[in-house]
């Protein structure tokens, strides 16, 4: 049973236009192939204050892309290319990506998602990647994934190589921002091969937290949540022989 992090977003369907928490169906299709079990996870403000309440009911956690981070949570002030943040979001998940951690629950991030583990673990971030690399080839066509094909380089040894298992690995990005200091015990784990962008991140002292910069659930092919998923099964099963 995966929980994925929800966006919270104004949207319109139908004859209704109204905030509303919602996800890209295309995650939920990645963790059902994989043989999960989607649950959403909405922001709410009493599980930030104890969120094992929602961990205990799940195998694993994704952190979705989306919205940019508020620099508030990592003690910057923002950038004026840092836009649509939404704070809610941002408490909930932090509380809930330590809670994981802590308890050593399976973690993947996806784009923002890595960028959160980072923030939850004391990390920063690059708010504005085109002025600080001097190019946009990471966000090349807003709101889609056309001509963002580009390979990264893995660590050997790495979780992210036991996951994917080749190097170099052809991903697809979408994202302005990027990790710049690394949180607490965090190890990079992958980079652009056209800059050496951070691309994963990893915490090598629990048994599954992962961070990519790319987007997998928009590749059929890409493996990682998968791992994500396998990973969840294996402490379910954990949990089952402990109880």
């Amino acid at each position: 049973m995966i929980g994925l992090c929800t966006a919270l977003e104004r949207a319109r369907w139908g004859v209704w236009d109204q905030q509303a928490v919602l996800l890209p169906y295309n995650y939920v299709q990645a963790v059902q192939a994989a043989g999960g079990l989607a649950v959403l996870l909405p922001p709410d403000p009493l599980l930030v204050e104890d969120p094992l309440d929602a961990l205990e009911l799940i195998d694993g956690v994704l952190l979705a892309g989306g919205a940019d981070i508020d620099p508030s949570t990592y003690g910057q002030p923002a950038d004026p290319q840092t836009l649509d943040t939404v704070l809610e979001r941002d408490v909930f998940e932090i509380a809930l990506t330590r809670a994981a951690i802590e308890s050593d629950l399976p973690v993947l991030g996806i784009c923002r998602g890595m960028q959160l583990i980072n923030v939850a673990l004391g990390g920063t971030l690059t708010q504005d990647l085109p002025e600080h690399l001097g190019h946009e080839q990471h966000r090349r066509v807003l709101g889609s994934f056309d001509g963002s094909d580009h390979d990264v380089e893995l660590v050997a040894g790495s979780l992210a190589m036991r996951v994917i298992e080749a190097t170099p690995h052809g991903t697809k990005s979408h994202h302005h921002q990027g990790v710049d200091r690394l949180g607490e015990g965090l190890l990079l784990s992958a980079s652009s091969a056209m800059d050496g962008l951070a691309e994963a991140i990893e915490l090598p002292d629990r048994s599954f937290v992962l961070g990519v910069q790319w987007h997998p659930e928009a590749d059929a092919m890409s493996p990682v949540i998968g791992g994500l998923v396998q990973a969840a099964g294996a402490h379910a099963q954990a949990r089952r022989i402990v109880s």
